[in-house]
């Protein structure tokens, strides 16, 4: 058996964005719900919960708000709060290497729960271990 090539991955640029690989706003934004969901249910994110409020809702919204404009969508985020500066907002919050992974868990299992394959989930599990990797804070 040989080795077939690969395509590469498509190049994502402002008129072919993640965002529109997508599906737009009504899948970013399920694939938020997906995630708070799955971190809200199962057990095996239960340290990455803990770091969060009570009622989700409001972080999801900013989450889908966030995830619009990091996708290539409307800056959302940036337009109601500023540059995200995410090490900063998250700097009160202990994330070592466990909470990376529960991070990175939860969202396969959502992206997992979106039908969120091809190439657009090979580049967004590298783009989420990239920023998950640049956010741990403690080891």
């Amino acid at each position: 058996m040989t080795d077939m090539p690969q395509a590469a991955p498509p190049a994502y640029d402002s008129e072919h964005t993640p965002y529109d690989a997508l599906g737009g706003s009504e899948r970013v934004h399920a694939l938020a719900r997906a995630f708070y969901g799955c971190m809200d249910e199962n057990q095996d994110y239960a340290g990455l919960r803990a770091l969060h409020a009570p009622d989700l809702e409001p972080m999801q919204e900013t989450f889908f708000e966030f995830l619009s404009g990091w996708l290539g969508g409307p800056q959302l985020y940036v337009q109601k709060h500023g540059h995200p500066r995410l090490r900063m907002r998250h700097a009160s919050f202990p994330i070592d290497e466990t909470m990376r992974d529960q991070w990175l868990a939860c969202m396969a299992e959502a992206m997992d729960q979106q039908g969120i394959d091809g190439d657009i989930r090979v580049f967004l599990d590298a783009r989420f271990a990239h920023v998950a990797n640049f956010m741990r804070n403690t080891d």
